[in-house]
């Protein structure tokens, strides 16, 4: 079942627009400052994400692996000093491709970018016909999931791009803050399974324990 029985309140950070004017300035920032700006979710986050990375027996550091929303390409650059060499990045946003090719070459590492647009058969040009071992997402969902107009259709557009573009077999890990492990997996029980949750920091509230992010690993199913 793709479709959540209720969707999230609609904002400005599901529109590409809000996104364009984060990342463009960001860009100029870099530019003048040579700070990549911030890493959402936060540092410790995307670490974690990271060392299951490194500590699997699944990848290597010549596997495929795409940054699905990719930002300024932090999560990429994290991977590429540990010595992985087949990196993609990828985003709908103009500028934040500009800011993560910039930061990239400003650092001296060999990843790829490409504007490419998952919810939108029209704007997967760049990506179609490629596959990859690791699919990752930190963030990208939420901020589909938030979008003002036609989020079911466009959520729907997301998950069946994630399986298209994940190898046989394959991985996707997603990080989300809107989203728990259950609601993830219920969405994108269709085309994958639940391999792994990578824990994160818990805080308990009203006798209840909870997480500020839910990290899913799956792997594709079909």
């Amino acid at each position: 079942m793709e479709a959540a029985s209720e969707e999230l309140p609609p904002s400005e950070l599901g529109t590409k627009e809000y996104w364009d004017s984060v990342y463009g300035r960001e860009l100029t920032y870099f530019s003048k400052h040579g700070d990549i700006g911030e890493v959402w979710f936060g540092e410790d986050c995307m670490e974690r994400v990271v060392d299951w990375v490194l500590s699997s027996s699944q990848l290597e550091p010549h596997s495929s692996i795409v940054d699905v929303g990719c930002g300024n390409g932090a999560f990429l650059l994290y991977l590429a000093a540990d010595g992985y060499t087949n990196l993609t990045g990828i985003d709908y946003s103009e500028k934040a491709i500009e800011l993560a090719r910039a930061v990239a070459e400003e650092k001296k590492y060999n990843v790829k970018y490409e504007r490419v647009d998952l919810t939108s058969e029209e704007n997967d040009i760049g990506i179609r016909g490629k596959t990859f071992d690791l699919c990752h997402d930190k963030g990208t969902y939420d901020a589909i999931s938030l979008c003002p107009e036609d989020v079911q259709k466009k959520r729907s557009a997301y998950i069946k791009a994630i399986h298209h573009i994940t190898k046989e077999n394959g991985l996707f890990i997603i990080t989300s803050c809107n989203w728990t492990h259950n609601e993830l997996i219920q969405h994108f029980c269709k085309y994958f399974i639940k391999e792994h949750i990578i824990p994160s920091p818990t805080f308990m509230f009203g006798g209840k324990v909870g997480s500020s992010v839910s990290t899913v690993v799956f792997r594709k199913i079909q």
